[in-house]
């Protein structure tokens, strides 16, 4: 049998298609829930750090630092099958979702707060001048200058949770990667396997890209 056969079989990867593209529907959902909720709450965490009282300060820089500590495998594990001894049973995709979550809201945190942190102070004693309140001078003055700041590095994390949703057939969820490792246990051949490596880069391969022009573009920006 020759290598295009074992690798790269059509036949058999014709067949593995439909469960991988359901794989694929699962992988978008879980990175999709999981960007926007960390980044909400990512900056809701990076606020409390920099503006709440000093113990939710101490808070918000302990849960930074230990969720960034924390391997997401790990976290992932402790989540899924530790919880349940505490009587809290999360579904593969909760589970997942929560952990791929609580990681990308601390790294959004670490990123906002550069953000903020290098927009002038005057911006904030010309709001406050005009009598705007903490949160409208947040929502109106402050965050969208810091997000010029914030996007190239915000989209490298996204990217990095999209594939760190792989780590979710570790919990059964029935993502691209754990479809492509039963299509190969069914077929016995590991095309789809390479299928869903090749898909893999067809999703990331145009995020990545995307990631360093934005980089580049924000580098111009700051020479100006």
């Amino acid at each position: 049998m020759s290598a295009i056969d074992i690798f790269f079989n059509m036949d058999v990867l014709r067949r593995a298609f439909p469960m991988l593209l359901r794989g694929l529907w699962y992988t978008l959902g879980l990175g999709i829930t999981a960007i926007v909720l960390g980044s909400v709450l990512g900056t809701l965490i990076c606020i409390m750090r920099l503006y709440a009282p000093r113990p939710l300060r101490m808070l918000a820089v302990l849960y930074i630092d230990l969720v960034r500590a924390i391997p997401v495998l790990v976290l992932l594990i402790l989540i899924y099958y530790a919880l349940p001894f505490a009587g809290i049973t999360l579904s593969s995709f909760s589970a997942a979702a929560t952990a791929l979550t609580l990681v990308l809201a601390a790294f959004t945190a670490e990123v906002v707060r550069a953000g903020i942190e290098a927009t002038p102070k005057g911006q904030f004693e010309a709001a406050s001048a005009l009598g705007l309140g903490f949160w409208l001078t947040m929502r109106k003055v402050i965050l969208p200058q810091a997000i010029r700041i914030v996007i190239p590095p915000h989209a490298s994390n996204c990217v990095s949770v999209i594939k760190d949703t792989a780590l979710a057939s570790v919990v059964a969820l029935s993502d691209l990667l754990k479809q492509a490792t039963d299509a190969q246990a069914l077929f016995a051949n590991p095309t789809p396997l390479i299928g869903a490596a090749i898909i893999y880069v067809a999703l990331l391969w145009p995020m990545v890209r995307l990631t360093s022009w934005l980089e580049r573009r924000a580098q111009r920006a700051y020479a100006r």
